[in-house]
């Protein structure tokens, strides 16, 4: 069988078999935020002077930046767990959360005296940070990788990598409303560290338990 033709078999097998696609998305969407929530009610909450930081661009950045990764992800997953779809034509909507952050960074090093960076940048929560987003995204990671066994990506590793950057969205959009350091540059680094941790997980979960 040629490889086109197996694609489309792959492909109608998909449609045919287990529950539809869209269905295990969004449920798969749904009860990952859920379960999220859950687990960040449970073992953080917001933080106390949540009401005055919400009147701050700091703050509200943080969400603008996690949120974009999140929707970008789960929107490009659902893509790649198709066999036929093409990475290369969607993988740059990946880049959306990073150049928002970005211009974070950048106008942040602008507004702050250069001798307030190292401050800014370390923070007072790295290792919470560190700790609770892979800890928050380990069961939306989990539900997501569960969604990509209903489909037939062509490239499974590559999608569960994808996988742990949603996971590490919705992770991280929750972990910022307890987070009192609000600061580009701490989310540019110590977000992005936890973050790398559920990529390397669903790169390896995907690896065990996606390919086909």
């Amino acid at each position: 069988m040629e490889t086109h033709e197996l694609i489309k078999a792959l492909a109608a097998d998909t449609k045919r078999s287990g529950m539809p696609m869209a269905f295990a998305w969004s449920g798969a969407a749904i009860l990952a935020v859920a379960v999220a929530a859950g687990v960040f009610l449970a073992l953080l909450g917001p933080r106390s002077d949540v009401a005055n930081a919400m009147q701050t661009l700091r703050f509200l950045y943080k969400f603008l930046v996690t949120i974009a990764l999140a929707l970008s992800a789960v929107g490009v997953l659902r893509v790649l767990s198709r066999p036929e779809a093409e990475p290369r034509t969607f993988l740059p909507y990946l880049a959306i959360a990073p150049a928002l952050l970005l211009a974070g960074v950048l106008a942040e090093l602008v507004a702050v005296p250069a001798s307030a960076w190292p401050a800014r940048l370390v923070g007072s929560n790295g290792l919470v940070c560190l700790t609770f987003i892979p800890l928050l995204g380990l069961g939306p990671l989990a539900l997501l990788l569960l969604a990509l066994r209903h489909g037939a990506p062509s490239q499974p590793t590559l999608a569960g990598a994808v996988a742990g950057l949603a996971a590490g969205g919705i992770a991280a959009t929750f972990y910022a409303a307890h987070c009192t350091d609000d600061s580009p540059l701490f989310v540019a680094t110590w977000y992005t560290a936890a973050i790398a941790i559920l990529v390397f997980l669903g790169w390896v979960g995907a690896r065990r338990f996606v390919r086909w």
